[in-house]
């Protein structure tokens, strides 16, 4: 991007600070009307025939750029392919080392290669490393998806998953317990009036006696 000087052409057709169209001007006579405003003259569109330049200010100009540009990456999300190499003759404390690992790339939003190289009679006992991957994508499963099952490529089987939206934990049986009850429950007679559609077995139990203390205190 060429500014002030820098345009050595003889003309250039011109938009103003204002954004309006000056028309075709020596770029002598562009260069001074900027220069006038206190701002610069910066070629926007080089290839046109004449060129096309602008009067602006190029310090903010260039900065309002870098910042659009800052923006961007930001929103942009890279996925890289992360390789995890593993053995058919692995312990289980090692697999769980890159089944973990694994689940942090795919949380981050990348693709995960396992590979598993077969060194001489290894290559006899495939099943093992078709049993490993097989174990390792159900560990994952709440996070990843396979794209390519598990296969023996002369001495190497691969296995890749992708990111998969990872869904929510499921509640706890003992939760809704816990949480406190909107309103008191009124005495009644009758104790299936206060139960719940469906109580647990401990509050079917407990309720009549709650109903008989509250009909004894209004009593009182």
């Amino acid at each position: 991007m060429r500014v002030n000087e820098e345009i050595r052409i003889p003309n250039v057709r011109v938009i103003g600070a204002e954004g309006q169209q000056l028309g075709v001007l020596a770029t002598q006579e562009a260069l001074r009307i900027a220069r006038q405003d206190g701002l610069d003259l910066v070629e926007v569109a080089p290839k046109e025939n004449p060129p096309v330049c602008r009067i602006l200010d190029f310090d903010k100009y260039r900065y309002q750029q870098q910042k659009k540009e800052h923006e961007a990456r930001k929103k942009q999300h890279v996925i890289e392919l992360k390789e995890l190499r593993i053995r058919p003759k692995t312990d289980r404390h090692d697999q769980e080392i890159k089944t973990n690992r694994a689940r942090q790339f795919l949380d981050e939003g990348h693709k995960v290669q396992f590979t598993m190289l077969f060194r001489g009679r290894e290559r006899l006992h495939e099943n093992i490393g078709h049993e490993i991957f097989r174990e390792i994508a159900e560990s994952l499963q709440d996070v990843g998806k396979v794209e390519r099952e598990s296969r023996l490529e002369g001495r190497r089987m691969v296995l890749i998953l992708v990111p998969a939206k990872a869904a929510p934990p499921p509640k706890k049986s003992g939760e809704a317990k816990k949480q406190p009850p909107k309103s008191e429950p009124k005495a009644s007679a009758s104790p299936s009036a206060e139960a719940p559609a469906e109580p647990p077995v401990a509050d079917i139990q407990e309720q009549p006696q709650e109903s008989v203390r509250a009909a004894g205190d209004a009593q009182v």
